[in-house]
């Protein structure tokens, strides 16, 4: 079996080259779903190859959607904002999400709005529906106190957003579900922040992770849940330890129509081959949309 690095090597090669490899061909026939994918799951190939080889291994696949995890400084993966857009839109695909984000405290507020401020213009004209931040500082010492300072901080960051219309989230992990002062910190956020103004990013393999359901929370905030992250140990699917078909359809229920596949670990480290097999799981799937 060929290493990752050379894998990545001839992928990107043959992309550049307009060859298309037999594995990207599999799903590439007209997919009527919608399916999304964050793009750090081909944060490898990024680095390997740059990316525009990243999109265009994500078209041939069949993705659509697409959610960022690359902006810095006015930048999208270090292409302006138009450029990146340029070639998202040439490939068949819409960016239509963005991961980023700021550690906030009340002495350093001034210089993390401002930046907040430079990143909504560039994601303004990126063309975004969403700007999400997949982290919170937690740890033994973190009390109420600093997670409402943060529920606060992000109501205020979504009010500058929706000046851009623009919704603003906040992404799970799976510490979210252990107790501080014996509240449950991820119904803490979502008790505290504005439901207006902050929406949640479920990320669903975190919250099972975490001793949560994500069924139950969808039913019990259907309001507060806008976009999804599909995700699995692996691979989409491959675990046996997700219910993707009920989540689907509360999800469906719930009318969220914007959802991503991100994929953190690679079964044969290879992050291309695990995007592929996660898209056809769900191309597969009768209850995915």
């Amino acid at each position: 079996m060929q290493n990752r690095r050379n894998f990545l090597k001839q992928a990107s090669l043959l992309l550049a080259g307009g060859v298309v490899m037999p594995q990207l061909l599999s799903s590439c026939s007209g997919s009527a779903k919608t399916i999304g994918l964050q793009l750090y799951s081909l944060r490898d190939l990024v680095k390997d190859s740059g990316i525009e080889a990243v999109l265009k291994t994500a078209a041939k696949i069949g993705y659509k959607n697409l959610e960022t995890a690359g902006y810095d400084n006015g930048k999208i993966y270090g292409k302006s904002p138009a450029e990146f857009k340029k070639l998202v839109d040439d490939l068949g695909m819409k960016c239509t999400s963005a991961h980023l984000g700021q550690a906030f405290t009340k002495e350093t507020e001034a210089e993390v709005m401002a930046w907040w401020d430079k990143a909504i213009e560039a994601h303004n004209e990126l063309g975004v529906k969403y700007m999400v931040q997949p982290w919170l500082p937690v740890n033994d010492q973190t009390t109420l106190d600093d997670l409402k300072l943060y529920c606060d901080y992000f109501t205020t960051v979504g009010y500058k957003t929706a000046a851009a219309s623009i919704a603003f989230g906040y992404h799970n992990h799976s510490f979210e579900f252990r107790k501080i002062d014996g509240q449950l910190i991820y119904d803490f956020l979502l008790d505290n922040v504005s439901p207006n103004h902050v929406f949640f990013q479920m990320d669903v393999y975190w919250v099972a992770e975490g001793g949560g359901d994500p069924v139950a929370y969808l039913k019990a905030r259907p309001s507060q849940f806008k976009t999804i992250h599909i995700k699995d140990e692996k691979e989409i699917g491959a675990s046996g330890k997700m219910n993707f078909q009920s989540i689907f359809e509360q999800m469906k229920a719930n009318n969220i129509k914007d959802w991503y596949v991100e994929v953190e670990q690679y079964t044969n480290n290879d992050p291309v081959a695990s995007a592929q097999e996660s898209f056809d799981f769900l191309e597969k799937a009768a209850y995915v949309y």
